[in-house]
């Protein structure tokens, strides 16, 4: 019969990659809309999302539950409103500017900051929730 010290032994002899978890922490890189939506699927409550287009495009629509913050307002808009540990995860419509965004965040302290590849189409693509004055008209 084995004792429970027998098959701990065992499980650390077995188990050689870490076990997968359900927290996707942004570590700086870009990650797929799809990492961003099984994250809001857990219900994870310690991220935002920033959108870092102009206001009359957040306001047509935007994924739900995103914060305006345009390039121009940048760093400052953040400093007085995220923490710096919080996981930030950047979207917009130009992958050079969510990456210029992204950067400027790193610099300025924040340690967890992602780009979210392919912006809104992408997000939407994969049934992301969108909400916004256009998030809900069907095509003509």
């Amino acid at each position: 019969m084995s004792t429970i010290s027998d098959q701990v032994e065992s499980a650390k002899e077995t188990i050689t990659e870490p076990l997968p978890t359900t927290q996707n922490t942004p570590t700086g890189q870009t990650v797929k809309p799809e990492e961003l939506l099984r994250r809001l699927q857990w219900g994870e409550p310690a991220l935002t999302i920033v959108d870092i287009r102009d206001r009359e495009s957040f306001n047509g629509e935007r994924i739900t539950g995103a914060v305006p913050m345009p390039m121009s307002q940048l760093p400052d808009a953040v400093e007085s409103s995220l923490e710096y540990k919080r996981d930030i995860y950047i979207y917009g419509d130009d992958e050079g500017a969510v990456a210029e965004a992204a950067n400027q965040l790193r610099q300025n302290g924040y340690q967890n900051v992602a780009e979210v590849e392919g912006g809104l189409s992408a997000w939407k693509a994969v049934s992301g929730p969108t909400e916004g004055v256009n998030a809900f008209s069907s095509p003509s």
